[in-house]
């Protein structure tokens, strides 16, 4: 009968630093460790899987404890280099903390700590999986970990190094075990198939080495895997492609190509043959993205870093190369984005099936609806569409400075200036002394919505008479004699305007008079009567530094018509008198701030109260304490 079988990633463990593939850096420094003679206590190893950690571990421990070391190069055929590569040793432990995570488990290891080794230089604790130890076991390590005996060494293993406690950490000389590149674990196969007559091809080596993610262990795993497949023909990709599941460079080929030319009807076809030869909905779409990565890859990159990057031969690089002239970068980006949400959908599903078909209809059709230059021409035709033309105030310094610069040298109010949808010129109001005109470049100019760009408004200088107008009319709509008293006294408008109207208050208390209640109905009541319209928008606030008076003016056109939309105009003050007396004024000051308590008297009586205090009384809806 044969020996029994040994697996290849076992019988051709590295049992050398040498032997090691990749991690230079690591071996390196190992080897000056012992040369120097610079043993730390406890040494910490981490990185992917298969990368070397346990097997590094093991060769360092053989070369502190060979009977010619410690030494780089331990001779192998004595007692304990024997036994280490045995995995039978009596002074080098090997502990899994996955399946030994407890605090007695820890406290086993700290009781046998205490005794000298048996037969040997050091007494090495070999913890594999580190990062799977209760916090209770970590603390109960940490001081052995910092002090250890004499002759103890710790050489911790981790996949995980994030959830190893950061004292835990510190105590130890940590060693990052980075991937091995494909070309290292392509060679090192090679040399294992030679030996073991394997015959396979040097792409399928490298389909291998890709498969791995950088993990020598995986990938002598898949090795050992197909050497049963070895026959008169040497094992090709198609072989690995059958034997892990995946999809041929053609299947997928095929597959995208429907995908890039929008053919959803063909595309699923495609992929009825590709489901009823046995492949799992998952690992249609993993492939499919991968195919799409390298996709995007030849489409961005030179040739010689799409070989590199894609690890695909001269005619896989020529057909992406020809297929990727059909589709644009963004479109790639955004296939490799649908199908990582599908893939997840397909994980949680109980119908994956449907959801597979689903995303390919999906992705057929998404690369014509983004395709830029389509995006690009309905853009163009809907701003070409919504050019409305528009009115031109004088609010726009900055145009009217461009187009007439003499105006700002006038005492004069700035002339309203407006741009008539059918005229080429701009004409001014009745009060400007002159005409300016505009340009046809300046009249095409794409103008901007005000409410985009312009802050909180203010009464700023400009042509102030359409909301004079605007003002007096408001008053006039406002039923309630005394609130239109109180606003002619106390109010000043900042922007009247059908989307919003700003009222400012001269002080505190008329403000929260006016802010709600019976009052602030009437003047949205006003407003809305104004512009024909309901609900709309008043703000009335306190006023601000910028803000000018605005006086209305006492004779309003009836039939003067209302504005369409426009910028807030405002005005310069326009000193007029008042329809309240200043003596008026003071009686109802007055006759407000008079203290009225419990138990005090007024020396006026309801029937002989004048019409100020009458007002006042109902504006303040307050009452007379006799």
């Amino acid at each position: 009968m044969n020996e029994k079988y040994i697996p290849l990633y076992r019988k051709y463990r590295p049992q050398r630093l040498e032997e090691v593939v990749g991690q230079e850096h690591i071996k390196k420094a190992l080897k000056n460790a012992i040369e120097l003679n610079k043993i730390s206590h406890a040494y910490l190893f981490t990185g992917p899987r298969g990368t070397g950690k346990t097997s590094t571990a093991r060769i360092f421990a053989k070369s502190l404890n060979c009977k010619e070391g410690p030494t780089i190069n331990p001779c192998g055929v004595c007692e304990n280099c024997i036994d280490i590569t045995n995995s039978t040793p009596m002074d080098v432990i090997e502990i899994d903390a996955a399946s030994n995570r407890k605090v007695e488990d820890a406290q086993n290891i700290l009781e046998k700590v205490m005794y000298a080794p048996v037969n040997s230089r050091y007494k090495i604790y070999i913890i594999d999986e580190v990062h799977m130890l209760s916090t209770t076991a970590f603390n109960a390590l940490l001081k052995t970990l910092e002090e250890p005996p004499k002759n103890v060494i710790f050489i911790l293993a981790t996949t995980e190094v994030h959830k190893v406690l950061d004292t835990i950490k510190s105590r130890c000389q940590r060693f990052d075990f980075k991937r091995i590149t494909t070309d290292d674990i392509v060679k090192h196969l090679r040399y294992i198939a030679d030996n073991e007559n394997i015959n396979i091809t040097d792409d399928a080596l490298y389909t291998i080495a890709k498969n791995s993610a950088g993990g020598m262990r995986d990938s002598i795993a898949l090795l050992d895997q197909l050497s049963v497949l070895d026959g008169d023909e040497a094992i090709s990709t198609d072989d690995i492609n059958n034997l892990l599941g995946r999809l041929s460079f053609d299947t997928l080929n095929s597959l995208a190509d429907k995908i890039v030319n929008s053919k959803p009807q063909e595309a699923v076809e495609e992929l009825e043959k590709i489901y009823n030869s046995g492949n799992e909905p998952v690992q249609i779409l993993t492939n499919l993205m991968d195919y799409l990565k390298n996709l995007l890859i030849v489409k961005n990159c030179k040739q010689e870093i799409a070989f590199e990057l894609t690890q695909a031969n001269d005619a896989q690089v020529k057909a992406l190369t020809v297929q990727a002239e059909n589709i644009e970068t963004h479109q790639i980006v955004f296939l490799i984005d649908k199908c990582a949400d599908y893939i997840k959908e397909l994980k949680l599903t109980n119908n994956p099936r449907l959801w597979l078909e689903v995303a390919i209809i999906d992705l057929a059709n998404l690369t014509e609806n983004t395709l830029l230059v389509e995006l690009q021409n309905r853009i163009s035709r809907l701003e070409s569409g919504n050019v409305q033309p528009v009115k031109v105030t004088s609010c726009k310094t900055a145009q009217i400075s461009s187009m007439k610069p003499k105006m700002h040298g006038t005492e004069h109010a700035k002339p309203d200036i407006v741009l008539h949808k059918n005229e080429e010129k701009v004409q001014a109001s009745e009060k400007a002394p002159e005409k300016v005109s505009v340009s046809s470049e300046q009249k095409e100019e794409k103008p901007h919505s005000s409410d985009d760009f312009s802050p909180m408004p203010m009464s700023k200088h400009s042509d102030g008479v359409d909301i004079a107008v605007l003002w007096g009319r408001l008053l006039d709509n406002v039923h309630s004699a005394p609130t239109r008293a109180l606003l002619k006294q106390w109010a000043n408008p900042v922007k009247i305007w059908p989307d919003e109207t700003i009222l400012t208050m001269k002080n505190e208390i008329f403000l929260n008079q006016v802010q709600s209640g019976a009052k602030k109905q009437a003047v949205v009541d006003a407003v809305n009567a104004l512009f024909s319209q309901e609900n709309s928008n008043v703000v009335i606030r306190l006023p601000h530094p910028n803000d000018v008076q605005v006086k209305p003016v006492q004779s309003a056109p009836k039939n003067a018509e209302t504005p369409e939309p426009k910028p807030s105009p405002v005005m310069k003050p326009v000193q007029m008198e008042p329809e309240v007396t200043q003596e008026e004024v003071e009686e109802v000051k007055e006759d407000f701030q008079k203290p009225a308590g419990v138990g005090s008297t007024s020396k006026l009586k309801p029937s002989v109260h004048s019409d100020n205090v009458n007002m006042v009384l109902d504006v303040f809806e307050g009452k007379v304490i006799e």
